[in-house]
């Protein structure tokens, strides 16, 4: 029940432009995806983000799109889909996934650019991404992310599969392939962000900075209303939560001039912390915007 009060209360909120072919990873640095040096599609050690080129996202709230036929029949239905993702996994790709802290109990080993590939044959498609997401297996819900349309995404959805969220890989897939592009982005940030679990906390901070990055339409005060909540978790010492806190401050700051000053005041504040984790997030924070800066005046 309250579920559904959330969905109704939040739609029309305004939130999210979203690309489907980005991929996350680690802290959320930027890094070309090179399939020849990193077959399982992750990004090297202590890296973060892989990129491919997409196009331009579509709005949010534009009508539902419509599934384009599988070119392949063996595709018409999830047990076909399946199959075909089942089929592209190789030895060497699930042997590679716990070097980057992804799960390989219950992965088949497909390289991601093959997900996406899979995704492109078969299109968007809701009731396929819900059974892709029901099987469990770390591919499928990778490829869920991808093939699922955000029109029909409802805020349940999202509590369901973000209580699902047990590493970063399926965590920042879908915030950053799917999640941002729904109209109750903004609401899940504060929600999940009040979360004592782990990726759901994540996954507050994933799907901000999303948006941070992905979405055209919302004003500078959706973003400076979201400070607050990063200065409230930023001294969460858990790794993959204080990385995501320092992301979303990271991409916030790099929207423009204004929310750049704001985000730079609190990075500093942060630094100067008696909690390590809040220094860390802080300094991470600086540095970045350090860089960028020293880069835009060269």
């Amino acid at each position: 029940m309250q579920e559904e009060k959330d969905e109704h209360v939040e739609r029309g909120s305004g939130a999210a432009g979203g690309c489907p072919g980005t991929m996350i990873g680690g802290d959320g640095r930027a890094q070309t995806y090179d399939a020849r040096r990193c077959r399982t599609g992750w990004p090297a050690k202590g890296s973060g983000v892989m990129t491919t080129k997409t196009a331009a996202p579509k709005a949010v709230g534009k009508k539902s799109s419509a599934r384009r036929a599988a070119k392949d029949p063996a595709l018409a239905d999830v047990a076909g889909v399946l199959a075909a993702l089942k089929a592209l996994a190789t030895a060497r790709t699930l042997a590679g996934m716990s070097r980057f802290g992804l799960p390989s109990d219950n992965a088949w080993g497909v390289a991601v650019g093959d997900i996406r590939g899979l995704a492109k044959r078969t299109g968007r498609d809701h009731a396929l991404a819900a059974a892709l997401w029901d099987s469990g297996v770390y591919e499928a819900r990778l490829l869920a992310a991808f093939v699922d349309d955000p029109a029909q995404v409802t805020v349940a959805q999202m509590n369901r599969w973000c209580r699902d969220f047990d590493n970063w890989g399926i965590c920042d897939t879908a915030c950053f392939a799917l999640f941002d592009r729904t109209p109750h982005a903004f609401g899940r940030v504060a929600n999940w962000a009040a979360s004592e679990a782990e990726f759901v906390k994540r996954g507050a901070f994933a799907l901000l900075a999303s948006l941070a990055l992905h979405d055209k339409h919302s004003d500078d005060a959706a973003f400076l209303a979201c400070l607050p909540l990063i200065e409230r978790a930023a001294d969460d010492p858990r790794n993959f939560v204080k990385k995501g806190v320092s992301w979303a401050l990271r991409g916030i700051g790099g929207r423009n001039a204004a929310l750049h000053a704001e985000a730079a005041r609190l990075a500093q504040r942060l630094a100067q912390s008696s909690e390590p984790a809040a220094r860390w997030v802080g300094k991470d924070a600086l540095r970045e915007f350090t860089r960028k800066g020293a880069k835009a005046e060269d």
